[in-house]
Protein backbone atom coordinates (compact mmCIF):
# COMPACT_ATOMS: atom_id res chain seq x y z
CA UNK A 1 0.00 0.00 0.00
CA UNK A 2 1.16 3.61 -0.69
CA UNK A 3 1.98 5.81 1.88
CA UNK A 4 1.18 9.56 0.93
CA UNK A 5 4.03 10.63 3.08
CA UNK A 6 6.49 8.66 0.44
CA UNK A 7 5.89 10.91 -1.89
CA UNK A 8 7.31 14.33 -2.58
CA UNK A 9 4.49 16.17 -2.40
CA UNK A 10 3.46 14.54 0.88
CA UNK A 11 7.02 14.86 2.51
CA UNK A 12 6.56 18.99 1.48
CA UNK A 13 2.92 19.25 2.66
CA UNK A 14 4.62 18.04 6.04
CA UNK A 15 7.59 20.16 6.26
CA UNK A 16 5.53 23.51 5.11
CA UNK A 17 2.85 22.66 7.52
CA UNK A 18 5.24 21.79 10.43
CA UNK A 19 6.93 25.39 9.61
CA UNK A 20 4.31 27.41 9.42
CA UNK A 21 2.89 25.84 12.40
CA UNK A 22 5.90 26.57 14.32
CA UNK A 23 6.68 30.05 13.13
CA UNK A 24 3.01 30.79 13.94
CA UNK A 25 3.05 29.42 17.44
CA UNK A 26 6.05 31.30 18.57
CA UNK A 27 4.88 34.69 16.80
CA UNK A 28 1.85 33.86 19.11
CA UNK A 29 3.69 33.41 22.25
CA UNK A 30 6.35 35.91 21.93
CA UNK A 31 2.88 38.31 21.08
CA UNK A 32 1.40 37.57 24.20
CA UNK A 33 4.38 38.23 26.13
CA UNK A 34 4.93 41.31 24.18
CA UNK A 35 1.81 42.25 25.25
CA UNK A 36 1.83 41.84 28.72
CA UNK A 37 5.42 43.34 29.14
CA UNK A 38 3.69 46.70 27.49
CA UNK A 39 0.87 46.69 29.61
CA UNK A 40 3.24 46.65 32.32
CA UNK A 41 5.22 49.42 30.83
CA UNK A 42 1.92 51.56 30.53
CA UNK A 43 0.26 50.91 33.79
CA UNK A 44 3.95 52.15 35.47
CA UNK A 45 4.23 55.09 33.14
CA UNK A 46 0.44 56.13 33.99
CA UNK A 47 1.39 55.38 37.77
CA UNK A 48 4.15 57.60 37.82
CA UNK A 49 2.98 60.39 35.85
CA UNK A 50 -0.60 61.22 38.44
CA UNK A 51 2.11 60.56 41.19
CA UNK A 52 3.92 63.41 39.72
CA UNK A 53 1.09 65.91 38.53
CA UNK A 54 -0.94 65.36 42.49
CA UNK A 55 2.59 66.32 44.03
CA UNK A 56 3.11 69.27 41.93
CA UNK A 57 -0.69 69.96 42.32
CA UNK A 58 -0.18 70.66 46.11
CA UNK A 59 2.88 72.29 45.56
CA UNK A 60 1.34 74.84 43.45
CA UNK A 61 -2.45 74.78 44.14
CA UNK A 62 -2.76 73.24 47.74
CA UNK A 63 -6.60 74.71 47.81
CA UNK A 64 -7.71 73.05 44.94
CA UNK A 65 -9.62 69.75 45.65
CA UNK A 66 -7.93 66.82 44.01
CA UNK A 67 -9.79 64.48 41.50
CA UNK A 68 -12.36 62.14 43.38
CA UNK A 69 -10.13 59.06 43.01
CA UNK A 70 -6.88 60.48 43.91
CA UNK A 71 -5.95 61.91 47.77
CA UNK A 72 -3.93 62.13 50.27
CA UNK A 73 -3.59 60.34 53.45
CA UNK A 74 -2.08 61.09 56.67
CA UNK A 75 0.72 58.57 57.64
CA UNK A 76 -1.05 57.89 60.87
CA UNK A 77 -3.84 56.89 59.29
CA UNK A 78 -5.27 53.32 59.84
CA UNK A 79 -6.26 52.93 56.02
CA UNK A 80 -2.53 53.20 54.88
CA UNK A 81 -1.93 49.06 54.10
CA UNK A 82 1.23 47.54 55.75
CA UNK A 83 4.28 46.03 53.13
CA UNK A 84 3.41 43.26 51.34
CA UNK A 85 6.10 40.70 50.78
CA UNK A 86 3.57 37.92 49.07
CA UNK A 87 2.55 39.71 45.80
CA UNK A 88 1.39 37.95 42.46
CA UNK A 89 4.78 38.03 40.63
CA UNK A 90 3.40 40.31 37.87
CA UNK A 91 1.98 43.14 40.42
CA UNK A 92 5.81 42.67 42.17
CA UNK A 93 7.75 43.45 38.91
CA UNK A 94 4.80 46.43 39.08
CA UNK A 95 6.00 47.61 42.22
CA UNK A 96 9.28 47.70 41.40
CA UNK A 97 9.29 49.61 38.70
CA UNK A 98 7.53 52.22 40.01
CA UNK A 99 9.62 52.36 42.54
CA UNK A 100 12.87 52.63 40.33
CA UNK A 101 10.78 55.70 38.90
CA UNK A 102 10.76 57.30 41.99
CA UNK A 103 13.26 59.26 44.34
CA UNK A 104 15.33 56.85 46.61
CA UNK A 105 13.79 56.04 49.52
CA UNK A 106 10.09 55.80 48.48
CA UNK A 107 7.72 53.56 49.53
CA UNK A 108 5.49 52.17 47.04
CA UNK A 109 2.42 49.56 48.17
CA UNK A 110 -0.61 48.47 46.60
CA UNK A 111 -4.09 48.94 48.61
CA UNK A 112 -5.74 46.05 49.90
CA UNK A 113 -7.62 43.58 47.42
CA UNK A 114 -10.84 43.69 47.20
CA UNK A 115 -11.68 47.16 45.98
CA UNK A 116 -10.57 49.38 42.78
CA UNK A 117 -6.53 48.91 42.58
CA UNK A 118 -5.00 51.79 44.07
CA UNK A 119 -1.44 52.89 44.48
CA UNK A 120 0.27 54.57 47.50
CA UNK A 121 3.42 56.08 46.78
CA UNK A 122 5.39 58.27 49.68
CA UNK A 123 8.40 59.55 49.10
CA UNK A 124 10.89 61.04 51.82
CA UNK A 125 9.61 64.88 51.06
CA UNK A 126 5.88 63.57 51.11
CA UNK A 127 4.00 64.71 54.08
CA UNK A 128 1.29 62.46 53.22
CA UNK A 129 0.84 59.29 51.35
CA UNK A 130 -0.72 60.06 48.06
CA UNK A 131 -2.80 57.55 46.58
CA UNK A 132 -3.81 57.48 42.62
CA UNK A 133 -5.77 54.68 40.89
CA UNK A 134 -3.51 52.39 38.39
CA UNK A 135 -4.90 50.04 35.55
CA UNK A 136 -5.96 46.33 36.35
CA UNK A 137 -3.12 44.05 35.66
CA UNK A 138 -4.88 41.32 33.91
CA UNK A 139 -3.25 38.42 32.52
CA UNK A 140 -4.02 37.75 28.41
CA UNK A 141 -6.50 35.63 28.25
CA UNK A 142 -5.63 32.25 26.59
CA UNK A 143 -8.35 32.42 23.84
CA UNK A 144 -9.17 35.62 22.44
CA UNK A 145 -9.99 37.64 18.88
CA UNK A 146 -5.62 37.18 18.19
CA UNK A 147 -6.21 33.03 17.92
CA UNK A 148 -9.27 33.60 15.15
CA UNK A 149 -6.91 35.53 12.92
CA UNK A 150 -4.17 33.51 13.95
CA UNK A 151 -5.93 30.25 12.58
CA UNK A 152 -7.40 32.10 9.29
CA UNK A 153 -3.99 33.48 8.21
CA UNK A 154 -2.57 29.84 9.20
CA UNK A 155 -5.05 28.56 7.35
CA UNK A 156 -4.30 30.71 4.42
CA UNK A 157 -0.62 30.23 4.26
CA UNK A 158 -1.15 26.73 4.47
CA UNK A 159 -3.10 26.71 1.46
CA UNK A 160 -0.76 28.58 -0.37
CA UNK A 161 2.00 26.54 0.44
CA UNK A 162 0.56 23.19 -0.66
CA UNK A 163 -0.34 25.12 -3.74
CA UNK A 164 3.27 26.36 -4.26
CA UNK A 165 4.54 22.38 -3.10
CA UNK A 166 2.31 20.79 -6.11
CA UNK A 167 3.09 23.01 -8.78
CA UNK A 168 6.87 22.46 -7.79
CA UNK A 169 6.81 18.46 -7.52
CA UNK A 170 4.56 18.60 -10.95
CA UNK A 171 7.25 18.37 -12.85
CA UNK A 172 9.17 15.85 -11.01
CA UNK A 173 5.91 13.56 -11.34
CA UNK A 174 5.78 13.72 -14.57
CA UNK A 175 9.33 13.21 -15.34
CA UNK A 176 9.00 10.37 -12.90
CA UNK A 177 6.17 8.83 -15.10
CA UNK A 178 8.19 9.50 -18.07
CA UNK A 179 10.93 7.30 -16.61
CA UNK A 180 8.67 4.68 -15.25
CA UNK A 181 7.39 4.74 -19.06
CA UNK A 182 11.17 4.22 -20.62
CA UNK A 183 11.78 1.76 -18.08
CA UNK A 184 9.37 -0.58 -19.13
CA UNK A 185 10.08 -0.11 -22.55
CA UNK A 186 6.92 2.01 -23.62
CA UNK A 187 6.84 4.89 -25.83
CA UNK A 188 8.11 8.23 -24.38
CA UNK A 189 6.65 11.66 -25.64
CA UNK A 190 8.56 14.48 -24.63
CA UNK A 191 8.03 15.76 -21.02
CA UNK A 192 7.93 19.65 -20.59
CA UNK A 193 10.97 21.53 -20.18
CA UNK A 194 9.02 23.93 -16.75
CA UNK A 195 10.31 24.04 -12.76
CA UNK A 196 13.07 25.44 -11.08
CA UNK A 197 16.36 25.65 -13.37
CA UNK A 198 17.81 22.16 -12.46
CA UNK A 199 14.83 20.54 -12.99
CA UNK A 200 14.49 22.10 -16.70
CA UNK A 201 18.12 20.96 -17.03
CA UNK A 202 17.26 17.11 -16.16
CA UNK A 203 14.21 17.24 -18.02
CA UNK A 204 15.60 18.26 -21.28
CA UNK A 205 18.80 15.75 -20.41
CA UNK A 206 16.18 13.03 -20.62
CA UNK A 207 14.17 14.11 -23.44
CA UNK A 208 17.65 14.21 -25.10
CA UNK A 209 18.65 10.73 -23.71
CA UNK A 210 15.35 9.26 -25.00
CA UNK A 211 15.42 10.70 -28.35
CA UNK A 212 19.19 9.03 -28.87
CA UNK A 213 17.79 5.94 -27.70
CA UNK A 214 14.94 5.93 -29.86
CA UNK A 215 16.96 6.44 -32.64
CA UNK A 216 19.58 4.01 -32.24
CA UNK A 217 16.93 1.65 -31.60
CA UNK A 218 15.05 2.46 -35.04
CA UNK A 219 18.26 2.24 -36.69
CA UNK A 220 19.05 -1.14 -35.18
CA UNK A 221 15.71 -2.27 -35.93
CA UNK A 222 15.53 -0.93 -39.67
CA UNK A 223 18.83 -2.79 -40.24
CA UNK A 224 17.76 -5.42 -38.70
CA UNK A 225 14.87 -6.03 -40.46
CA UNK A 226 16.07 -5.53 -43.66
CA UNK A 227 18.68 -7.97 -43.52
CA UNK A 228 16.26 -10.04 -42.38
CA UNK A 229 13.36 -9.45 -44.84
CA UNK A 230 16.31 -9.76 -47.53
CA UNK A 231 17.01 -13.18 -46.67
CA UNK A 232 13.49 -14.73 -47.30
CA UNK A 233 13.64 -14.23 -51.02
CA UNK A 234 17.24 -16.39 -51.22
CA UNK A 235 16.04 -18.81 -48.86
CA UNK A 236 12.59 -19.24 -50.62
CA UNK A 237 14.70 -19.93 -53.63
CA UNK A 238 17.27 -22.23 -51.63
CA UNK A 239 14.12 -24.42 -50.29
CA UNK A 240 12.50 -24.73 -53.77
CA UNK A 241 15.47 -26.31 -54.86
CA UNK A 242 16.18 -28.31 -52.17
CA UNK A 243 12.27 -29.80 -52.89
CA UNK A 244 13.53 -30.65 -56.34
CA UNK A 245 17.08 -32.78 -55.35
CA UNK A 246 16.83 -36.55 -55.93
CA UNK A 247 18.62 -37.94 -52.88
CA UNK A 248 15.70 -38.02 -50.13
CA UNK A 249 18.77 -37.80 -46.86
CA UNK A 250 20.29 -34.72 -48.46
CA UNK A 251 16.90 -33.31 -49.60
CA UNK A 252 15.66 -33.86 -46.05
CA UNK A 253 18.90 -32.05 -44.45
CA UNK A 254 18.55 -28.85 -46.68
CA UNK A 255 14.98 -28.21 -45.80
CA UNK A 256 15.48 -28.91 -42.22
CA UNK A 257 18.46 -26.38 -42.10
CA UNK A 258 16.33 -23.94 -44.48
CA UNK A 259 13.25 -24.30 -41.83
CA UNK A 260 15.93 -23.47 -39.23
CA UNK A 261 17.23 -20.31 -40.85
CA UNK A 262 13.40 -19.19 -41.71
CA UNK A 263 12.43 -19.28 -38.20
CA UNK A 264 15.69 -17.70 -37.48
CA UNK A 265 14.59 -14.84 -40.02
CA UNK A 266 11.12 -14.71 -38.79
CA UNK A 267 12.49 -14.10 -35.14
CA UNK A 268 14.40 -11.34 -35.96
CA UNK A 269 11.32 -9.68 -37.94
CA UNK A 270 9.41 -10.30 -35.07
CA UNK A 271 12.05 -8.63 -33.18
CA UNK A 272 12.45 -5.36 -34.53
CA UNK A 273 8.83 -4.99 -35.12
CA UNK A 274 8.45 -1.67 -32.98
CA UNK A 275 4.59 -1.19 -33.63
CA UNK A 276 2.01 -1.72 -31.34
CA UNK A 277 -0.25 -4.77 -31.30
CA UNK A 278 -3.39 -3.32 -32.98
CA UNK A 279 -5.50 -6.95 -33.16
CA UNK A 280 -8.55 -7.60 -31.55
CA UNK A 281 -8.27 -8.06 -27.75
CA UNK A 282 -9.44 -12.10 -26.69
CA UNK A 283 -9.73 -13.49 -23.79
CA UNK A 284 -6.63 -15.17 -22.45
CA UNK A 285 -8.31 -18.03 -20.98
CA UNK A 286 -9.89 -19.16 -24.29
CA UNK A 287 -7.22 -18.51 -26.90
CA UNK A 288 -4.45 -19.99 -24.43
CA UNK A 289 -6.48 -23.24 -24.86
CA UNK A 290 -6.95 -22.93 -28.45
CA UNK A 291 -3.01 -22.32 -29.12
CA UNK A 292 -2.37 -25.29 -26.50
CA UNK A 293 -4.78 -27.23 -28.90
CA UNK A 294 -3.06 -26.35 -31.76
CA UNK A 295 -0.16 -27.13 -30.39
CA UNK A 296 -0.95 -30.47 -29.50
CA UNK A 297 -1.98 -31.34 -33.55
CA UNK A 298 1.11 -29.67 -34.79
CA UNK A 299 3.90 -30.36 -32.36
CA UNK A 300 5.36 -34.17 -32.22
CA UNK A 301 5.17 -35.13 -28.29
CA UNK A 302 2.81 -32.28 -27.13
CA UNK A 303 0.05 -33.99 -25.66
CA UNK A 304 1.80 -33.05 -22.11
CA UNK A 305 0.87 -29.96 -22.55
CA UNK A 306 -1.78 -29.01 -19.99
CA UNK A 307 -3.67 -25.99 -18.84
CA UNK A 308 -4.48 -24.22 -15.74
CA UNK A 309 -6.87 -21.62 -16.57
CA UNK A 310 -8.73 -19.39 -13.20
CA UNK A 311 -8.63 -15.94 -14.53
CA UNK A 312 -11.70 -15.57 -15.56
CA UNK A 313 -13.16 -13.78 -18.73
CA UNK A 314 -12.46 -10.17 -17.91
CA UNK A 315 -8.87 -11.11 -18.79
CA UNK A 316 -8.23 -10.09 -22.01
CA UNK A 317 -4.92 -9.18 -24.64
CA UNK A 318 -4.49 -8.55 -27.96
CA UNK A 319 -4.71 -11.70 -30.06
CA UNK A 320 -1.23 -11.42 -32.15
CA UNK A 321 0.34 -10.34 -28.83
CA UNK A 322 -0.71 -13.42 -26.57
CA UNK A 323 -0.04 -16.11 -29.65
CA UNK A 324 3.33 -14.40 -29.98
CA UNK A 325 4.54 -15.12 -26.20
CA UNK A 326 2.55 -18.49 -26.07
CA UNK A 327 4.89 -19.97 -29.31
CA UNK A 328 7.61 -18.61 -28.15
CA UNK A 329 7.88 -20.07 -24.74
CA UNK A 330 6.10 -23.53 -25.55
CA UNK A 331 8.55 -23.87 -28.33
CA UNK A 332 11.21 -22.95 -25.87
CA UNK A 333 9.36 -25.25 -23.36
CA UNK A 334 9.31 -28.04 -25.53
CA UNK A 335 13.05 -27.61 -26.80
CA UNK A 336 14.55 -26.96 -23.32
CA UNK A 337 12.26 -28.01 -20.57
CA UNK A 338 10.60 -31.42 -19.98
CA UNK A 339 6.82 -32.46 -19.72
CA UNK A 340 4.37 -31.58 -18.51
CA UNK A 341 4.09 -27.85 -19.24
CA UNK A 342 1.67 -26.15 -17.66
CA UNK A 343 0.16 -23.08 -19.04
CA UNK A 344 -1.67 -21.37 -16.09
CA UNK A 345 -3.81 -18.24 -15.58
CA UNK A 346 -5.14 -16.84 -12.20
CA UNK A 347 -7.13 -13.24 -10.89
CA UNK A 348 -5.33 -12.20 -7.55
CA UNK A 349 -6.18 -8.33 -5.78
CA UNK A 350 -3.10 -6.79 -8.05
CA UNK A 351 -4.51 -8.07 -11.51
CA UNK A 352 -4.01 -11.40 -13.47
CA UNK A 353 -0.85 -13.68 -14.00
CA UNK A 354 0.25 -15.72 -16.99
CA UNK A 355 2.72 -18.28 -16.31
CA UNK A 356 3.94 -21.34 -18.43
CA UNK A 357 6.27 -23.83 -16.67
CA UNK A 358 7.83 -27.06 -17.82
CA UNK A 359 9.97 -29.39 -15.34
CA UNK A 360 12.92 -29.90 -16.80
CA UNK A 361 16.45 -28.73 -16.04
CA UNK A 362 15.96 -25.07 -15.62
CA UNK A 363 18.42 -22.33 -16.01
CA UNK A 364 21.75 -22.27 -13.80
CA UNK A 365 20.91 -19.05 -10.74
CA UNK A 366 24.06 -17.01 -12.14
CA UNK A 367 22.69 -17.32 -16.12
CA UNK A 368 18.78 -16.09 -14.98
CA UNK A 369 19.94 -12.69 -15.68
CA UNK A 370 21.04 -12.81 -19.55
CA UNK A 371 18.16 -15.32 -19.87
CA UNK A 372 15.95 -12.51 -22.19
CA UNK A 373 19.16 -10.46 -23.27
CA UNK A 374 18.58 -10.22 -27.18
CA UNK A 375 21.36 -13.06 -29.27
CA UNK A 376 22.31 -14.51 -26.09
CA UNK A 377 22.32 -18.18 -25.64
CA UNK A 378 22.79 -19.57 -22.56
CA UNK A 379 23.45 -23.60 -24.39
CA UNK A 380 25.88 -22.43 -27.68
CA UNK A 381 24.40 -26.11 -29.24
CA UNK A 382 21.74 -23.95 -29.19
CA UNK A 383 22.53 -21.93 -32.21
CA UNK A 384 22.20 -25.16 -35.05
CA UNK A 385 18.49 -25.74 -34.35
CA UNK A 386 17.15 -22.68 -35.55
CA UNK A 387 17.26 -20.52 -32.74
CA UNK A 388 19.02 -17.05 -32.38
CA UNK A 389 18.71 -16.06 -28.60
CA UNK A 390 15.27 -14.08 -29.15
CA UNK A 391 12.60 -16.32 -27.77
CA UNK A 392 12.66 -14.86 -24.39
CA UNK A 393 13.73 -11.17 -25.03
CA UNK A 394 10.58 -11.25 -27.95
CA UNK A 395 8.21 -11.80 -24.54
CA UNK A 396 9.79 -9.61 -22.41
CA UNK A 397 9.36 -6.82 -24.62
CA UNK A 398 5.83 -7.89 -25.69
CA UNK A 399 4.73 -8.15 -22.26
CA UNK A 400 6.22 -4.71 -21.33
CA UNK A 401 4.54 -3.12 -24.51
CA UNK A 402 1.34 -4.73 -22.84
CA UNK A 403 1.44 -2.65 -19.47
CA UNK A 404 2.78 -6.05 -17.56
CA UNK A 405 5.50 -7.04 -15.96
CA UNK A 406 7.41 -10.62 -16.06
CA UNK A 407 9.42 -12.40 -13.74
CA UNK A 408 11.84 -15.65 -14.54
CA UNK A 409 13.26 -18.51 -12.90
CA UNK A 410 13.32 -22.08 -10.93
CA UNK A 411 10.17 -23.07 -9.36
CA UNK A 412 11.07 -25.14 -6.68
CA UNK A 413 13.44 -27.39 -8.38
CA UNK A 414 10.95 -28.80 -10.76
CA UNK A 415 12.18 -26.29 -14.14
CA UNK A 416 11.68 -23.21 -15.91
CA UNK A 417 8.34 -21.00 -15.20
CA UNK A 418 7.96 -17.65 -16.84
CA UNK A 419 5.77 -15.46 -14.79
CA UNK A 420 3.53 -12.58 -16.44
CA UNK A 421 1.62 -10.28 -14.11
CA UNK A 422 -0.37 -7.90 -15.90
CA UNK A 423 -3.03 -4.73 -13.80
CA UNK A 424 -6.53 -5.08 -14.03
CA UNK A 425 -6.67 -2.32 -16.46
CA UNK A 426 -4.17 -3.84 -18.76
CA UNK A 427 -6.32 -3.20 -21.98
CA UNK A 428 -6.77 -0.01 -22.01
CA UNK A 429 -3.13 0.68 -21.32
CA UNK A 430 -1.82 -1.50 -24.05
CA UNK A 431 -4.25 0.28 -26.12
CA UNK A 432 -2.86 3.96 -25.31
CA UNK A 433 1.03 2.46 -25.70
CA UNK A 434 -0.72 0.98 -29.51
CA UNK A 435 -1.48 4.51 -30.23
CA UNK A 436 1.40 6.15 -29.08
CA UNK A 437 3.62 4.16 -31.02
CA UNK A 438 1.52 4.13 -34.20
Amino acid sequence: MRRPIDSLFGRLALLVVAVLMLSHFAWYALMRLERSQLQTRYAVEEATFLVDAVRQHVARTPDQPLPSRVKLVDPSSNDVPAANSNMPAPLERFVEDVRDRMPAGTQVRVGPPGGPPTLWVRAATDQNWIVVPVQPLRMPRSLDRTVLWLAIIFSFAVMAALFAAWALQQPLRSLAQAVTRFGRGLPVPPVPERGPRELRQLTHGFNQMVQEVARTEHDRAVMLAGVAHDLKTPLARLRLRAEMMDDAKTRDGVVRDVDSMTHIVEQFLVFAHDGGDRSEPVEVDAQCERVVRSYRAVAAGATTVQTELNAGPSFLLPAATLDRILSNLLDNAHAYGAPPVIVATARTSQGFTLSISDNGKGIAAQDLINASRPFVRLDPARGGNGHSGLGLAIVERLVRRAGGEWEIGNHGGRGLRVLMSFPFEVLPRAAAASENAW
